[in-house]
C-alpha cells in the first residue's frame, strides 16, 4: 500500500474505532457554508463549532508550558492509532476535523515547530500525500501546538484555492523567476499577498525557501510569521504566505464588534473558520477584507521581499 493508501484507509478505520473523532466527524454533516464573491475568486465562511478548542487557543508561553502536549504520544487517547512516516513523523486523525479527511503529521520528538530544518520532509509528506493539500502553520499565527512540530493535510475541494490558484496567477501574479528548473510567482488579489513557488524538483525548492525564509527571519527578527499550502500534482506548488500580524484587532474586541476568527492556512487559502454561529452570522465582505488586510504581509514588506527574489534568486 502506498502511503496515501494507509492514510485514507486509517481515517475510516478511526471514524468507527475512535469515539472523539466519530463525534466530531458526524457533526461536519451540520456544519454550515457560505461564501462571498470577490473580483475574481471566492472566500468561504465554515462555521465550525468543534473548532473553538483551535481558535480560541491560548499561546502564550505560561499557558503552553502548563498543558500537556496532545500529539506527544504519551498523551493521547488510548483509541487514537498512527500511521508511521518515515522514523521521525507519523500520520495522525485529527479529531477536531475542518476538512472530510482530515490529519496531523506530527514529528515523534517533542521539538519546537520551526519549519527551516523540516522543510524538505513537508515537500515529502506532500509527493506521497497527492490527493491531499498539506499545509503548515507558524508558532505565531496559526500553530494550536507551537511546540511540537508539526504540518497537517486535508482533502483537496475545501478551499477555494484548491482550484483557483492558476487562475489568480494569470489574473494577479507577476512571475519573478521562471528557470527551466523552478517558477517563482508574487500574487496580489486585493486581500492576500503571497508567493508561488513551483518545480518537479526538490532542490531548487529548497534552495528558494532557505533564501526567503533566510530574508523573513531578518525582517521580522524571529521565527517568521508564515502559513505554507503545498500541493503536488506531477509537480510542487508551494505556496507561501508571509504574515505581518497573527489575530485581527476584531478578535480581542468585546460585544457586537468581536468575531472569533483566528487566521491560518485553511482561511488564507479561501475558506475562514468561525466556531461562533453569530459569527458566521453577521460577517460581511468590508470585514472580510479589513481582517486580511491586518494579517497579511503588507505592501511594503511584500515590496521587499519581491525585490530580495528578483535580485538574489
Amino acid at each position: 500500500m502506498t502511503i496515501q493508501e494507509k492514510a485514507d484507509a486509517l481515517f475510516e478505520e478511526q471514524k468507527v474505532t475512535w469515539p472523539l473523532m466519530q463525534a466530531n466527524w458526524d457533526k461536519l454533516d451540520g456544519v454550515r457554508l457560505k461564501q462571498f464573491e470577490f473580483d475574481g475568486f471566492t472566500i468561504r465562511i465554515q462555521c465550525n463549532p468543534r473548532r473553538i478548542v483551535s481558535s480560541a487557543a491560548k499561546l502564550d508561553r505560561a499557558s503552553i508550558e502548563s498543558r500537556r502536549c496532545f500529539l506527544c504520544m504519551e498523551n493521547r487517547d488510548e483509541e487514537q492509532n498512527n500511521v508511521w512516516f518515515g522514523e521521525d513523523y507519523e500520520i495522525l486523525c485529527n479529531p477536531f476535523p475542518i476538512f472530510r479527511e482530515h490529519f496531523t503529521i506530527s514529528r515523534t520528538s517533542h521539538t519546537p515547530q520551526v519549519i527551516e530544518p523540516e522543510f524538505p520532509e513537508f515537500l515529502e509528506i506532500s509527493r506521497k500525500l497527492p490527493r491531499l493539500v498539506v499545509f503548515y502553520n507558524a508558532p505565531a499565527c496559526g500553530a494550536s501546538a507551537p511546540d511540537h512540530m508539526h504540518f497537517q493535510a486535508g482533502n483537496l475541494g475545501l478551499m477555494s484555492l484548491d482550484s483557483e490558484l492558476d487562475e489568480l496567477k494569470k489574473r494577479y501574479g507577476k512571475s519573478l523567476t521562471d528557470s527551466s528548473e523552478i517558477s517563482i510567482t508574487a500574487v496580489e488579489d486585493g486581500l492576500r499577498r503571497f508567493i508561488v513557488m513551483e518545480s518537479t524538483t526538490e532542490e531548487p525548492l529548497k534552495k528558494a525557501f532557505s533564501s526567503l525564509f533566510g530574508f523573513l527571519k531578518e525582517l521580522q527578527g524571529q521565527e517568521p510569521m508564515i502559513n505554507m499550502l503545498s500541493y503536488y500534482r506531477d509537480k510542487w506548488q508551494i505556496v507561501l504566505f508571509p504574515r505581518d500580524k497573527h489575530r485581527p484587532w476584531q478578535y480581542f474586541e468585546e460585544g457586537e464588534k468581536n468575531i472569533l476568527l483566528s487566521p491560518a492556512a485553511v482561511d488564507m487559502g479561501g475558506t475562514l473558520i468561525t466556531p461562533l454561529e453569530k459569527d458566521f452570522e453577521k460577517i460581511t465582505s468590508e470585514d472580510i477584507r479589513d481582517i486580511f488586510s491586518q494579517v497579511s504581509f503588507s505592501a511594503p514588506h511584500f515590496k521587499l521581499l519581491i525585490d530580495f527574489i528578483q535580485s538574489e534568486l
